[in-house]
This record gives C-alpha cells, sequence and structure tokens, in this order.
C-alpha cells in the first residue's frame, strides 16, 4: 500500500479474547479507533490541535472484514491511508496485520469527519491536514472490498416504535457505563461494537432450536456499522436485533440500537457470520437445525 504508513503496534491480550477463544470484534474496532488518532497525529489534526481547537477525528461509519482470527499472545500492527479527501471528510483505509508474518488479519475502511469534542457539530477539515492527506493516498485493495454486504446509502434512521412493529427482538438493554465513554464523556466507538457482539447469545437464545454444539461457534466475517448518535454515561440504550438473511455456509443479522428513553437510534449495524469449527479452527456449513431456526425468524428488507 504505497502512501500507507503504519500508526499502531501492539499485541493481542488475553482479556480481548472471547469464548471462542480469538480476539473480540470488540477490541479490533477498539485498536482502529486508537490508530485514527495515531493517523490525525500524521495530518496535524493530533492532540494539540484537538486541545487547542477543541475538535477531533470521529469515524461516521465502517465497513470490516475479517480476515484471520488473531490470538492471544500475538503481535499486531496497522497501517492506515486516505482513499479520498474533501473539506467535509476523509475517507480512511486502515489494514490490521500479523506484526511478525504481516499477514493480514482486518480491514476497516470509515468516513471520517472532524467534529467539535463538547457539541460534536461537524467543523471543515483545514487546509493543511487536507495538504497532508494527500501524501497517504492508498488504493483499496481487493481483500477490503464489500463482500456480503452491500455498502450503499444508509437508510432513513430508524426508530424504537418501527423496530417494535417489524418484530425486531429485544437482546442487550443497558446503561452505558463510565468504561465505556471515552475522554470526553461519549460512548467510544469500539463499545458500539461491544454492545452487539455481547448481545450474540440473546440472539441465539431467542430462536428455536438454534443452539450451535458445543464444539462450533460463531465468527463474524464482515461488518457495517451507522454511528446515528453519540450517547453519554449514564444512557440507557436498548438493542433490537434480527436475521436478514441465512444460507448453506453463512448468516446474516441487522442490529438497530437506540436510545431507550427517546426511542432515537443510536446505530444501526449488519454482519455476517459464519459457524466456527473450534477444534480444527475452520467454517464450516451452517448446521441445518440451525439454519432452520434463524429462518423461522427472518424478516426481509432490514437494512442499516
Amino acid at each position: 500500500m504505497s502512501g500507507a504508513i503504519e500508526v499502531y503496534r501492539n499485541s493481542v491480550q488475553t482479556w480481548e479474547c472471547d469464548q471462542m477463544g480469538h480476539m473480540n470484534v470488540q477490541f479490533y474496532l477498539a485498536k482502529a479507533t486508537t490508530a485514527l488518532n495515531s493517523l490525525a497525529v500524521r495530518l496535524g489534526l493530533g492532540p494539540a490541535f484537538q486541545r487547542g481547537q477543541g475538535a477531533r477525528l470521529l469515524a461516521e461509519d465502517h465497513h470490516i472484514r475479517f480476515l484471520r482470527e488473531q490470538h492471544a499472545g500475538t503481535p499486531i500492527a496497522i497501517a492506515a491511508g486516505i482513499l479520498d479527501s474533501s473539506p467535509e471528510q476523509l475517507r480512511v483505509f486502515a489494514e490490521m496485520y500479523n506484526g511478525a508474518s504481516g499477514e493480514p488479519a482486518a480491514t476497516f475502511v470509515a468516513n471520517v469527519g472532524l467534529f467539535d469534542s463538547q457539541t460534536l457539530e461537524a467543523r471543515a477539515l483545514p487546509q493543511d491536514a487536507l495538504a497532508a492527506a494527500e501524501g497517504f493516498r492508498v488504493d483499496l485493495p481487493r481483500r477490503a472490498e464489500p463482500k456480503g454486504i452491500e455498502v450503499t446509502e444508509p437508510r432513513a434512521a430508524p426508530t424504537l416504535r418501527e423496530a417494535e412493529t417489524l418484530g425486531l427482538r429485544r437482546t442487550f438493554e443497558g446503561e452505558v457505563t463510565p468504561a465505556m465513554v471515552d475522554r470526553h464523556g461519549y460512548l467510544n466507538t469500539g463499545a458500539y461494537m461491544g454492545i452487539v457482539s455481547d448481545a450474540y447469545p440473546n440472539v441465539f437464545a431467542l430462536t428455536d432450536g438454534g443452539q450451535l454444539e458445543d464444539n462450533h461457534g460463531g465468527a463474524a466475517v464482515e461488518y457495517r456499522f451507522i454511528y446515528r448518535a453519540r450517547p453519554r454515561a449514564g444512557d440507557v440504550l436498548t438493542l433490537r436485533s434480527a436475521v436478514k438473511a441465512v444460507s448453506e455456509k453463512t448468516y446474516s443479522f441487522c442490529h438497530w440500537l437506540f436510545d431507550a428513553e427517546t426511542g432515537t437510534a443510536v446505530a444501526t449495524a449488519e454482519v455476517v457470520a459464519v459457524t466456527l469449527d473450534l477444534q480444527a479452527r475452520r467454517a464450516v456449513p451452517v448446521p441445518p437445525a440451525v439454519r432452520d431456526a434463524l429462518s423461522s425468524g427472518l424478516i426481509s428488507g432490514l437494512s442499516v
């Protein structure tokens, strides 16, 4: 990736791994967010700019491909570059890879804007930052292109009432805790993914006979997130989820996250997942009983 620059290097921690034995998706996104902050330094939008101008970069959406599992102790790094730029927005590409072998682990494409740190009002990107971005131009590699998700214009923000009318099921409800917010008091980007990821046992609990066998688990292979609001500590959020599609090898869900008090949308997400053989560590066909159970709860026409 000519123009890309390394903006993160660390390793996978044991506490970042879930019951599937690999790094949980929320930590992929948390590390990509840290990488964005490091890229901001190269663009002249780092901590000194942020403190002086009271503004910061925030992702407005994400398209993510998960390419390989990452396990505790694995060295990882992230390189990033700019796909496109305008005064209103940067389109940022980032790739996580094994820090020893160089094998790609995940790709991230995000539309990123500059926002007031307190009010979250959009600001124009400084000309100096746009000029600096030209030095980090990259092309999108094929491995990062959408595969099972159509990256189209987001739908109009749904409401909680709409979700309930359509039959999406409650899979999470809880308070935004101080541990889930960033230094400005807003829900951090990785926590959006954490809420959705932690809801999966409840997603499967709502299906009739759809539980995976002990030697099988689930693994996300592709995600799209639209961030529609930034909740603060103390806000109560509620997640509504439904099956969007089921095939022999994959299944997909739509998740709509709402402010429980106002019913307004906080985020919308779509995920494509596979069944993972936990011993062979490879994807296998969706078991027929699981496929039938998921299909019984399918709601057509859902989108982000």
